[in-house]
């Protein structure tokens, strides 16, 4: 029998597959609370679904630009004057089929088979699994309460000497998956400067922007032309099955991407794409959900250390608790897989997140309504004794 390519051979999203546990429980009846997956509870915004049925009914619906239709790619850039206060060029603007998909146009677009990429530890799986299948060097660089959960110069300097190597690439998500790390405008203008003064790609994921509850949210937008932005409408736009995201490009770089686009994506769905430019204009609606959020942050930031699980670190944004489960174990997925056959409650194991240190840690997602919040830690509070 002929063997897979070594590109295959990544470590499995634990998150994914907790959550495929987690199904099968609630297709046999039982009632499961799941805090596993980054994804909201609440629906798409009623502008977002009226714009969809309209277009279900009234149009048909094909092939667009590969970088997205003109509409959103407006609408979106429009976005960025009135939020951030910076005029961009909507050419520059790449529509995505989810953030996913500018994840690998970036990485394919900027760097070569060889070529080292920093990202933060603990930090999203997907960047290191999908940079490892690309044939590319992970420095996982670790973050911690000294260094403010998040990247810095002093710091990659640091890990470039210990590894041996010289860096392509940094990749820095604010707020931060799965720390709730929002890195400040001066902390993200040292980075960006460092990364354009060294001639090193700099990637900014931002889809957990709107979603800040302390700290200062900044786009690297404001700061330079030269970052390479990723967003997503799945987080803050509660519309993570439409699998529609964005990117903002150096002009320089537009036509690089669109080739690759063309190729392994055709264009994103036009359906998603129409929903997108509503999802814009949904604010009012939106900012309701991200009370609910806020509300379930609080909860989470009080009764889960009373319960002997401590913050690991401040979850100032996203919508996730990372804590630590050393009182309990030292084995992050039996952790899991015990609490979701025993008392039906889904979290993810940190060593998702972080291969090192994250056997002592679990992420619980609070996107979910206030009364299964609830009901999480109750359970927790019988399990846990």
């Amino acid at each position: 029998m002929s063997s897979l390519s070594r590109r295959s051979e990544v470590e499995p999203f634990h998150a994914m597959d907790v959550l495929a546990e987690a199904l099968k429980l609630k297709a046999k009846g039982v009632d499961v609370v799941s805090m596993a997956v980054g994804q909201p509870g609440h629906p798409a915004p009623e502008k977002v679904l009226v714009a969809a049925r309209q277009a279900l009914e009234n149009g048909r619906l094909g092939y667009t630009d590969a970088l997205g239709t003109s509409p959103l790619r407006r609408a979106i850039a429009d976005h960025y004057q009135r939020r951030y206060g910076v005029s961009i060029d909507p050419g520059r603007v790449a529509v995505t089929t989810g953030s996913s998909a500018g994840f690998n146009l970036a990485f394919l677009s900027l760097f070569d088979v060889g070529d080292w990429v920093a990202i933060a530890r603990p930090g999203y799986p997907a960047y290191r699994n999908i940079l490892k299948a690309l044939g590319l060097n992970v420095l996982e660089v670790a973050v911690d309460e000294a260094s403010g959960f998040t990247l810095s110069p002093a710091g990659l300097e640091a890990a470039e000497t210990v590894a041996g190597c010289r860096l392509k690439g940094v990749l820095l998500a604010s707020p931060a998956n799965p720390t709730g790390t929002v890195t400040g405008r001066a902390g993200l203008k040292a980075l960006s400067d460092w990364c354009r003064e060294r001639a090193v790609h700099f990637i900014s994921d931002e889809i957990y922007h709107g979603l800040t509850f302390a700290g200062e949210e900044t786009s690297a937008l404001e700061l330079t032309d030269s970052a390479i932005i990723i967003n997503s409408f799945s987080k803050y736009y509660c519309m993570t099955g439409w699998r529609i995201g964005w990117m903002v490009l150096p002009e320089t770089h537009v036509r690089a991407f669109e080739c690759l686009a063309q190729s392994l994506y055709i264009s994103p769905p036009e359906l998603s794409q129409i929903a997108a430019v509503a999802a814009l204009e949904a604010g009012p609606e939106l900012e309701q959900v991200k009370e609910s959020y806020k509300a379930n942050r609080m909860l989470l930031a009080e009764r889960l250390p009373a319960l002997g699980l401590p913050l690991l670190s401040p979850a100032d944004g996203a919508f996730y608790a990372y804590v630590d489960i050393s009182r309990y174990s030292n084995d992050s997925m039996d952790f899991a897989r015990r609490m979701l056959s025993e008392i039906h409650v889904a979290a993810t194991p940190g060593i998702d997140f972080d291969p090192l240190d994250g056997h002592r840690a679990m992420r619980f997602s609070y996107a979910g309504s206030g009364a299964d919040m609830q009901k999480a830690i109750d359970r927790l509070s019988g399990w846990l004794r």
